[in-house]
């Protein structure tokens, strides 16, 4: 018997756009949430450790590293999307303590109306704005901070600058780590200065992207995985290298030389990262 056809639910306008939730044909209950035609989240309703975008699995990586496997942990997810990480998490460290904050309430609405997550009293959906959730955040609350926040495609000013970070430091853990979803294209100017930022306050820092990326070939997502101390760059270096897209870990000397020369971002000159050269993220974002 052949399956039956699904509809997805109409594009509907949210507060930052529009959303659409592409139904996918290939998994049964899965779905890709776009925004304004990009690719936002990517979710499966029957399993929730099916990551399709290769950038999500790359953060992923970077959690399942964190802690011995199963070990619950405090995670401040910064954008909400489809909430992918989050059921992620929920799967694989259940009792995990999680805050999402969203500022597009219509697209929370949405995503807790079509895509439900299974009830859990340690995840909890908030609207609200990023930077404002981590300002008010105790010290040391904080495991990981996760931020994949995009508007119109980009990274927010606000999100990329020392002071931004050291706010971030504050609220992590002494072994914390904060895993930063962003995109650049050639010649890395932003991506290079945003590292510098990153380091200042959390000085153990790798980033993970593919090789085009990196060789400033093409515009895509980097991951920056930083804390106060050097997370296991060997590991990550396995599993990037494993995936079914395989992408690189830099760290060291070679990260060294990728930021020579780049001047952290101040708020008071921040601007939000480039926008990508056309409406599709080619790492699918």
């Amino acid at each position: 018997m052949g399956r039956t056809r699904r509809t997805a639910p109409p594009t509907v306008q949210v507060d930052t756009g529009t959303a659409q939730l592409a139904v996918d044909p290939d998994r049964r209950r899965a779905y890709t949430l776009l925004l304004d035609g990009t690719q936002q989240s990517h979710v499966d309703l029957d399993d929730p450790t099916h990551l399709e975008f290769e950038y999500v699995r790359r953060i992923a990586a970077a959690v399942d590293l964190a802690a011995l496997p199963g070990k619950p942990l405090r995670v401040l997810h910064l954008g909400g999307g489809a909430l992918t990480l989050p059921r992620y998490l929920t799967a694989t460290r259940p009792g995990s303590s999680q805050r999402v904050v969203e500022i597009d309430a219509a697209l929370a609405e949405l995503v807790r109306r079509e895509l439900p997550w299974p009830p859990d009293r340690n995840l909890r959906v908030r609207v609200g704005d990023a930077r404002a959730a981590v300002e008010q955040a105790r010290p040391g609350s904080y495991d990981l901070v996760i931020a994949d926040v995009f508007a119109g495609a980009r990274t927010p000013a606000r999100l990329t600058s020392v002071e931004f970070v050291a706010e971030v430091a504050r609220v992590l853990a002494p072994d914390g780590q904060l895993l930063s979803n962003v995109a650049d294209g050639p010649p890395l100017r932003w991506a290079r200065r945003h590292l510098a930022s990153v380091r200042q306050a959390l000085p153990g820092i790798c980033l993970i992207a593919d090789a085009a990326v990196l060789r400033q070939r093409r515009y895509g997502n980097l991951v920056v995985v930083a804390g106060k101390t050097l997370p296991r760059v060997a590991d990550l270096a396995r599993r990037a290298a494993g995936d079914w897209f395989p992408s690189r870990v830099v760290h060291g000397t070679e990260l060294d030389r990728l930021i020579a020369g780049a001047t952290p971002i101040g708020d008071a000159t921040a601007q939000p990262s480039p926008p990508p050269p056309n409406k599709t993220f080619p790492d699918g974002l």
